[in-house]
């Protein structure tokens, strides 16, 4: 018997009918950091980057943070506040190191360069005034990718983490300089200001940027003279509209700053660095005609000082006398409030990660926002940042090239 032909139906049913797969669109996973924040070793150095607060935020959206021991101490925030905020707590710089991004107040030591990676991700200061070749040789073995936030800009072209440390800088210093003008620390036994049918305090500030200006602020309020000196002529002008008054400025002329620190009580130098290190203004012989327990306060010794005489001291001790003269030359003022100042930085850090997070990691971040660029001086192995490179005659590659490359 002939065999009934089939239908093309069914051989089809036969055979069977297979879809073709399409992969799906998925939307892309949003990138999670795995954060270290180290305890700072070096002297005077009290601060933290993020606080419990802002570590709780962190871990809410996704991302893992690892504390060292104690590393809020200085800060006064314990390791419970860090582990209740969803932080895990170890116990050595080994475990703390092993984080993709470490995020640290002070650059790390030759020593602490040690537990670096490849591909791993430094932010901390980088403090040209002290920076040794041997560290950024250090970096550049290690392959990491460095960013200063001393250079981090803002999307305005501010300097948001420089700002808030001028800030408490300025507000700080005349705390301090009430302080050693009394008779209790053996100064000259006056008040800072004034009171009514006694001649006011004189305030000779040297620079016109952030310091200044709340250095000015609170002198100002509490009834001293102030006199202002800058080369910027701009820089003054602003300082005269943000105090909101008349005040004394003029340009840095040799002859008049040094009749004007003749009659001084408190001087305060808060000159900005330019090139990596603050230029001296104030000459040994200038400093030698003041007056005899007026005081002087170096806040630009971080960037080896604007004062001739000026030597770095500590809080233990933080003053000495030169002419008669005493000088207080404690770097990293803010330091003094770290409860503060770490606010103040984890206000800036926190928001600032999750828009890296939100842009797919730190890389992407670099690479997308020229503001966040501005900040990398090391990048896997590249030196990157121009002024680093001039001040130890290195060769450098510029950031936006590797971009380039990159693409």
């Amino acid at each position: 018997m002939a065999e009934k032909k089939k239908s093309g139906f069914e051989t089809l049913a036969r055979v069977g009918l297979a879809t073709q797969e399409q992969m799906l669109a998925v939307k892309k996973k949003k990138g999670t950091f795995f954060l270290g924040l180290p305890r700072e070793i070096s002297l005077q150095e009290n601060r933290i980057t993020l606080t419990p607060d802002a570590v709780a935020i962190l871990v809410n959206n996704g991302h893992q943070v690892w504390v060292e021991t104690k590393a809020g101490a200085g800060s006064k925030f314990s390791d419970q506040q860090y582990s209740e905020a969803g932080a895990t707590i170890v116990y050595s710089p080994q475990e703390v190191y092993k984080a993709d991004v470490i995020l640290k107040i002070e650059p790390p030591t030759l020593e602490e360069t040690e537990h670096l990676r490849p591909g791993q991700t430094l932010i901390s200061a980088i403090q040209l005034g002290h920076l040794q070749q041997e560290y950024i040789q250090a970096l550049l073995k290690r392959k990491v990718t460095a960013l200063a936030f001393e250079f981090i800009e803002d999307k305005v072209g501010g300097m948001p983490i420089i700002r808030a440390m001028s800030e408490i800088a300025g507000s700080s210093v005349m705390l301090i300089a009430a302080e050693y003008l009394s008779t209790a620390n053996n100064g000259k036994g006056v008040i800072l200001g004034g009171i009514t049918g006694v001649p006011p305090t004189k305030v000779v500030i040297i620079g016109a940027g952030t310091v200044a200006e709340y250095s000015a602020r609170a002198a100002l309020g509490m009834g001293a003279d102030v006199q202002i000196f800058d080369n910027h002529l701009y820089k003054l002008r602003r300082i005269k509209h943000l105090l909101g008054q008349q005040v004394y400025t003029s340009t840095i002329d040799t002859l008049t700053l040094s009749e004007s620190l003749k009659t001084a009580d408190v001087v305060i130098g808060a000159l900005r660095a330019e090139k990596g290190r603050a230029r001296i203004i104030v000459t040994e012989e200038m400093v030698s005609k003041m007056k005899p327990d007026s005081l002087i306060i170096d806040l630009s010794i971080d960037q080896g000082g604007c004062v001739e005489t000026s030597e770095i001291t500590t809080l233990k001790k933080p003053v000495f006398r030169k002419y008669d003269v005493i000088h207080y030359c404690v770097p990293n003022v803010a330091s003094r409030v770290a409860h503060t100042a770490a606010t103040a930085l984890s206000n800036i850090f926190t928001p600032t990660i999750l828009r890296a997070a939100e842009e797919g990691g730190v890389e992407q971040m670099i690479f997308s926002s020229k503001w966040f660029m501005k900040g990398v001086y090391t990048y896997k192995g590249s030196l990157t940042n121009e002024a680093v490179a001039r001040k130890f005659g290195l060769k450098y590659k510029n950031i936006e090239l590797l971009l380039a490359a990159r693409f």
